[in-house]
């Protein structure tokens, strides 16, 4: 028996957790406790993946990522003493779609209590217009009339009651209820082969979560009515971006460029491997790189790729409609660590092609940032980190107790999976 199995085979209380970001170059696993309304980290595992395991956030070979999985948790497990069954799976990709579908219902008679079957109705009438379009969108994006789509994950992000914003309904009176419901949709193939991973390793899923949502959701104010930004998680394979107005998200976005392209530049131009080239830019993005002819070169090299990925950020922005967009522009994942990111979004006009009503403030997000998580290992301190903390928050509430609107869309999503 290995230590894997030993670990896993220790009684394992439901308040243990593992979160795992399944991403393009590294696999990240954190184990953690839930108290109260914390995620107490007690251990950390990274796990780099080979080129052929993962292409722009989607898995190419199950068996070689099952292994970096599992090599990311003994890691983790060794550190934390335990493995617990439980995990929650960040997905990524640009064929997962996310969108926050908004109805508003008209009660009969606005003088009686809201009650649980009237909200279950309404939030059964949002889920299904959002199935029906993501449906659509991803058949035009891949030209096919037919493709399996499956619902990733759904949240409430907004309730009004006669444009009163309220947390829960249930016992109000009023005439109108606004429903905001946030829904991710990925193809099958996809979604799938988590579900595999998964199961090779003996674990139950909790949840697999579209990742910019847990991004979106990670900041203590981000479901305030007075917050807005706009998220950029950049990581190996893709860069993810979601929308948040006045507390609501508003969608996700996705798009196949991340880390892992300006890696291979930088191999081309100077002549290198693709490992030896992850140190060079690691070295150029920590500030080791002393030398100035050389930084130069770097800078050079990186600077088509650079204006590409702001196009593709700026062709993505347009797709949310012409309503005017936050001016705070908050970035995390390893990629965004690359200085010549923050540095083209700052340096160039490419906003003024959009509905921002002045120049965006271009902010990173650190660890440190998620509060509801806490780090009891002093291990996590870099922007990569934040997408496998953002899950474990989002866990806390799967592994404690459900809310009013987790019990809904629970039940509801297994009934648009069946």
């Amino acid at each position: 028996m290995g230590f894997f199995d030993f670990l896993k085979s220790k009684k394992i209380e439901d308040r243990f957790a593992i979160s795992l970001d399944i991403g393009t170059e590294f696999v990240k696993a954190l184990i953690f406790e839930v108290e109260k309304d914390k995620a107490k980290v007690l251990g950390v595992g990274r796990y780099r993946q080979k080129l052929s395991d993962m292409q722009g956030g989607m898995v190419t070979d199950i068996s070689g990522v099952i292994q970096n999985c599992q090599a990311a948790i003994e890691i983790a497990g060794k550190q934390a003493k335990i493995i617990p069954r439980q995990v929650i799976v960040g997905i990524a990709g640009e064929l997962v779609k996310g969108m926050t579908t908004r109805i508003k219902y008209i009660r009969e008679n606005s003088k009686i209590n809201i009650s649980m079957p009237e909200l279950k109705e309404v939030i059964s009438k949002v889920q299904k217009v959002a199935f029906d379009k993501a449906r659509s969108v991803l058949a035009w994006e891949t030209g096919r009339s037919e493709i399996d789509v499956k619902l990733v994950n759904a949240a409430v992000v907004d309730v009004k009651i006669d444009g009163y914003k309220v947390t829960n309904p249930l016992g109000f009176q009023g005439k109108e209820i606004e429903v905001g419901v946030y829904s991710a949709f990925a193809p099958i193939v996809h979604l799938g082969a988590l579900q595999t991973i998964a199961e090779a390793l003996d674990l139950d899923l909790l949840s697999v979560v579209a990742e910019p949502y847990a991004v979106a959701r990670c900041l203590a104010n981000a479901t305030t009515s007075d917050f807005s930004a706009i998220f950029i998680d950049m990581g190996g394979g893709t860069s993810d971006i979601a929308l948040v107005r006045q507390g609501g998200l508003e969608g996700t976005k996705m798009f196949a460029l991340g880390g892992r392209a300006f890696t291979k530049r930088l191999a081309e131009v100077f002549y290198l491997s693709f490992g030896e080239a992850e140190e060079v830019k690691l070295d150029y993005s920590t500030g080791k790189m002393q030398e100035q002819a050389k930084i130069a070169k770097v800078k050079q090299a990186l600077f088509s790729d650079c204006q590409v990925w702001l196009s593709a950020v700026e062709l993505t922005l347009e797709e949310f409609g012409e309503e005017l967009l936050p001016t705070k522009i908050l970035l995390c994942g390893g990629g965004s660590s690359l200085p010549d990111i923050a540095q083209v979004l700052e340096n160039s006009s490419w906003y003024a092609n959009l509905p921002f009503p002045k120049k965006p403030q271009i902010l990173f997000i650190k660890p440190t940032d998620v509060t509801s998580v806490v780090d009891t290992t002093g291990k996590l301190k870099q922007l990569q980190d934040v997408t496998p903390m953002a899950l474990a928050n989002l866990a806390i509430s799967l592994v404690g107790q459900e809310t009013i609107f987790d019990s809904i869309l629970s039940k509801l999503i297994n009934s648009v999976k069946t």
